[in-house]
């Protein structure tokens, strides 16, 4: 009887085996015809890639205020994707102001938080159709940062005012033009801009973007990813926040990012 359970025990652990063996090879085989989760996350991305590349080629070609000036553009373009719906918020707005009944007001009020729900929808529409132009605008100032010591432009009241504060040493203003430097001092340590956007890291700002989590290891480009759905939502006017987790790395990911951003005029 012993050799008859070591015998059944052995049927079992080949049975068991064999059994993992071959969903082991039937997931393989899944994945070689579907692809990984991952493989199938990046195959998403990759057409934007393209085409904020695109844009990022046409941007090189650009001056200096002509790259600045596409914040401008883009938020022109959001205001007018938005100007019809913010015009019937206003108006229920005013009439709930004007209306004496208490039940009226709050009804009307009551309009513009569903009004309020269609414009967040329609402002990531239009943030979509930014985001290629949007991305290739920060990996082109970061760009021309990272192969140059200075960048020189029009000067701008944003300019001036950043400048007549005695610790913002990355700018100083010349006449009418407004000159950036590509150093400047994070959490008590110089910061010298040798970054640019790799393909990986505008997945990654992607990413961030649809409200997902990228998750990266150190030295992967955490900071520089956060520039790009920070720049881009922040064309929006109603602020961003970019949260970290630690008393060291708050201020000095702010320190190395906020000048970097101030260059195409974000108003960070």
């Amino acid at each position: 009887m012993e050799w008859l359970c070591k015998y059944r025990i052995f049927a079992v652990r080949f049975v068991t085996i064999r059994i993992n063996i071959m969903f082991k090879n039937f997931a393989n085989s899944i994945k070689e015809i579907f692809g990984s989760k991952h493989k199938r996350d990046i195959n998403t991305y990759m057409p934007a890639v393209d085409e904020i590349l695109a844009h990022y080629d046409t941007c090189q070609s650009l001056s200096n205020d002509e790259l600045r000036n596409k914040t401008l553009e883009f938020r022109r373009r959001i205001a007018q994707h938005l100007s019809a719906i913010d015009a019937d918020i206003q108006a229920i707005i005013d009439e709930a102001n004007n209306q004496e009944d208490l039940h009226e007001k709050e009804a009307l009020f009551g309009e513009t938080d569903e009004l309020r729900k269609t414009r967040d929808k329609e402002l990531e529409v239009i943030l979509k159709e930014i985001m290629p132009e949007a991305f290739a605008v920060v990996k082109e100032t970061a760009r021309r940062f990272s192969e140059n010591e200075e960048l020189v432009v029009t000067a701008t009241d944003h300019d001036r005012d950043l400048a007549a504060k005695s610790h913002k040493s990355y700018i100083r203003i010349e006449g009418d033009k407004a000159i950036w430097r590509n150093r400047w001092v994070a959490a008590g340590g110089d910061i010298v801009w040798n970054m640019v956007h790799y393909d990986v890291q505008l997945i990654g700002g992607m990413v961030l973007h649809d409200g997902k989590i990228a998750e990266m290891a150190t030295g992967e480009g955490k900071t520089l990813v956060a520039t790009l759905p920070a720049y881009l939502n922040g064309l929006s006017g109603e602020g961003v926040h970019v949260v970290t987790v630690n008393d060291y790395l708050a201020p000095s990911r702010l320190g190395v990012d906020r000048p970097y951003l101030r260059v195409p005029d974000a108003h960070y």
